[in-house]
């Protein structure tokens, strides 16, 4: 794995920073598949995201783990916005940059993410026709879980006060004051309201997984466009690559993997159920992710074609 950087083509103010793997015996005058991943909401591309493209790197792939706009060792202010849409849009922009590598075929790129960098990876693929293959880990869709809470079980219209309280906190941050921010996953283990979000805390705070550049919070401001996305939107009707779905048969966020295949057009479509495994298990569970990687590897191999690499005079 070696790191890059490169201009964000949707905001060129934006440096993106990324980690990109490549396969053994990697040879720049030959063309290779590859596969975009996306980091969950919080995180870098050190964590989870790095972890997955490494392995699917091992397995034939180029693949491009980045740091969203705003966030890790990206640029852009104010620092931690996590506004879904731009987050979306940084799927396509690595794959302008893949566009420009001449090792890469553009006919065989596929897009993964994990948590709500899944979520952003299908909104992008219902868009950006260039994603040929989807793949999906602990799916979260951030507009219906802010919306409708980890298990599903609050009301929309029940969130219409973090909405006033977005819309306020972007007032006061339009003032001047300190920018006002807000939790992504639990910021202490006394905050956590059950196991599995106990162990996001963990992740994120501790020597399970912390690292400098991911603190674990977004700004306030981030929640107007959050409480009114929707990952899955026009799924049914453009969505038709093929997708495939993991995700832990006791996770909490299952329901948004279930919604996910539901509202997928795609008729080469599949779901992986992960048995015992919680939405976190399948960030660094040794055993849990080498099960979800194996499912991915051999449904992007067969999808992209990635046992052949193509010959091409790469100038």
């Amino acid at each position: 794995m070696e790191k890059i950087s490169f201009v964000n083509s949707n905001n060129p103010t934006i440096i993106m920073s990324a980690v990109i793997a490549f396969p053994e015996g990697f040879d720049a005058s030959r063309r290779y598949p590859a596969i975009v991943v996306s980091h969950p909401g919080g995180g870098v591309k050190e964590q989870t995201a790095g972890t997955y493209g490494r392995k699917l790197a091992e397995l034939g792939f180029v693949t491009v783990a980045y740091d969203a706009s705003y966030q890790g060792e990206s640029g852009g202010a104010p620092r931690q916005l996590e506004n879904p849409h731009v987050r979306t849009e940084d799927v396509s922009a690595v794959i302008d940059h893949l566009s420009t590598l001449p090792y890469i075929d553009l006919d065989r790129i596929g897009a993964m993410g994990i948590c709500a960098g899944a979520g952003y990876t299908v909104n992008a693929a219902i868009q950006d026709r260039r994603i040929k293959a989807l793949g999906t880990v602990s799916a979260v869709n951030i507009g219906s879980m802010f919306r409708n809470g980890w298990d599903n079980s609050v009301r929309s219209i029940d969130a219409l006060p973090y909405v006033e309280a977005s819309s306020n906190a972007r007032t006061a941050d339009a003032a001047g004051g300190n920018i006002a921010t807000m939790p992504l996953a639990p910021m202490s283990e006394a905050d956590a309201p059950n196991e599995e979000l106990r162990q996001a805390w963990e992740y994120y705070h501790t020597p399970r997984a912390e690292y400098p550049t991911a603190p674990g919070f977004a700004t306030l401001r981030s929640l107007n466009q959050i409480i009114t996305y929707d990952a899955y939107h026009m799924a049914d009707v453009y969505l038709t690559q093929p997708l495939q779905i993991v995700a832990g048969s006791v996770a909490g966020s299952k329901w948004m993997s279930d919604d996910l295949f539901g509202r997928a057009a795609a008729t080469d479509k599949a779901m992986y159920v992960v048995e015992g495994a919680n939405h976190m298990d399948l960030y660094d569970g040794a055993a849990f992710v080498e099960e979800a990687v194996a499912v991915l590897g051999t449904f992007f191999n067969a999808r992209l074609a990635a046992g052949a690499a193509v010959e091409t005079a790469a100038q």
